[in-house]
């Protein structure tokens, strides 16, 4: 798990666009010295996690936040040992990754504060992988800001809010986990 082998054994680890909740249940179970909050825009999110969370009974699984990387008035004050986010800036508008390295910036630990995103992601040096390019065509039919984001836009917008660009992981599916750290 690139989490374990990344992240403190202890403290806070904000999760961004939690979905229905089962990656918050395993991360938390995987990781449990660390306090996980799952946060996401959605109501029908947040009742799914909330349902994973008492199903799980973990008591480091905490209920989830309405956070909207768009709107700074949600934003949890932090500090936060890592922020954590799995398939969201494909599937939002390239200001969601601003307002994700905005945040980022804002609420990690500092210094060596963690931000991992996980997902696909476009590479001048790597030839996408033809599931890939069909599926940014079809996140792009169905919303035009929608799609892969390339990766070295990813890093120069993180290094805006003091983040450093340090790991790359291959990951199952043609997907990576790219590696942040507070300056």
């Amino acid at each position: 798990m690139v989490l374990k082998a990344h992240v403190a054994a202890e403290g806070p680890i904000l999760e961004i666009a939690s979905g229905a909740g089962e990656h918050a249940a395993a991360f938390a179970a995987g990781l449990p010295g660390v306090i996980w909050t799952p946060s996401d825009p959605s109501e029908e999110a947040r009742v799914s996690v909330a349902a994973w969370r008492a199903a799980s009974t973990l008591p480091n699984l905490e209920a989830p936040l309405r956070l909207d990387v768009l709107d700074e008035t949600t934003w949890p004050a932090g500090p936060f040992k890592a922020v954590f986010c799995a398939n969201m800036i494909h599937i939002s508008p390239c200001a969601a990754t601003e307002g994700l390295m905005r945040l980022a910036g804002q609420v990690l630990a500092d210094p060596g504060g963690l931000l991992v995103l996980y997902g696909p992601f476009l590479e001048a040096e790597v030839e996408t992988a033809p599931s890939n390019l069909a599926f940014d065509q079809s996140l792009k039919s169905r919303d035009p800001t929608w799609g892969l984001r390339d990766r070295d836009e990813v890093v120069a917008a993180a290094r805006e809010h003091g983040l450093a660009y340090t790991f790359r992981y291959e990951m199952p599916a043609n997907n990576l986990a790219l590696l942040f750290r507070r300056a």
